[in-house]
């Protein structure tokens, strides 16, 4: 591929707000409110202790947080719940579906994101079958993944030659290390730690989304 300079999705940019595994939904809205008050301009529901009907529930009230602060809002693993509740889009990982059977269901206007971990061959595949931004890592250890694979941050400079498309990075990202992947090449960086346990979560992410003027 040609090392022109890659389109960045308005959609995919700054700081990338995962939800934590929290069942309880009135909750769940609090901290997320004050996220995207602070500036996270991408917030994905992923909760691993949901059951099918709470997932629902969350994904539609997160729907609505979202729409009211005309946030990008992503569903983790399950187009299907995307497609239920109108999200912008769905992120895939390897085990998730492919991007054509989620672009299938949700449509051409549809956002389709796909994990890629350490690996390029598989993001050049993903653009391939039509995937709107790929996601590397982890950069760094992992609370919620402590098993994850490693990627290296030259991956995000090799990528960002390649790939015309928002590259996404996660994996133990801080507001410490988060500058050294902004300026290697990402134009999103995926938090999920270092957002929810911080002591307040509106200035958290104040300090991430500062990350993008500064890089």
């Amino acid at each position: 591929m040609a090392s022109c300079r890659r389109i960045v999705s308005k959609d995919i940019f700054g700081l990338y707000a995962i939800t934590p595994d929290e069942i309880n939904t009135a909750e769940l809205l609090r901290k997320s409110r004050l996220a995207l008050q602070g500036g996270a301009r991408i917030l994905q529901y992923r909760n691993k202790l949901a059951d099918t009907s709470l997932k629902l529930q969350q994904a539609l009230a997160l729907r609505q947080l979202t729409s009211e602060f005309e946030c990008t809002y992503i569903i983790n693993d399950d187009a299907q719940l995307a497609a239920q509740v109108d999200a912008d889009g769905v992120h895939l990982g390897g085990e998730d579906g492919s991007v054509l059977a989620a672009r299938a269901l949700l449509g051409s206007t549809k956002l389709i994101g796909v994990s890629c971990y350490n690996r390029l061959l598989l993001a050049i595949e993903a653009v391939k079958q039509g995937t709107d931004y790929v996601a590397f890592g982890a950069f760094y250890s992992s609370g919620v993944k402590p098993g994850a694979v490693k990627a290296e941050v030259g991956l995000l400079q090799t990528a960002s030659k390649e790939l015309n498309l928002p590259i996404v990075a996660i994996g133990g990202i801080t507001q410490q290390n988060g500058a050294a992947l902004i300026k290697n090449g990402a134009d999103a960086l995926a938090v999920i730690s270092a957002l929810w346990n911080a002591p307040d979560i509106h200035a958290a992410t104040q300090e991430f989304s500062l990350l993008f003027g500064k890089a």
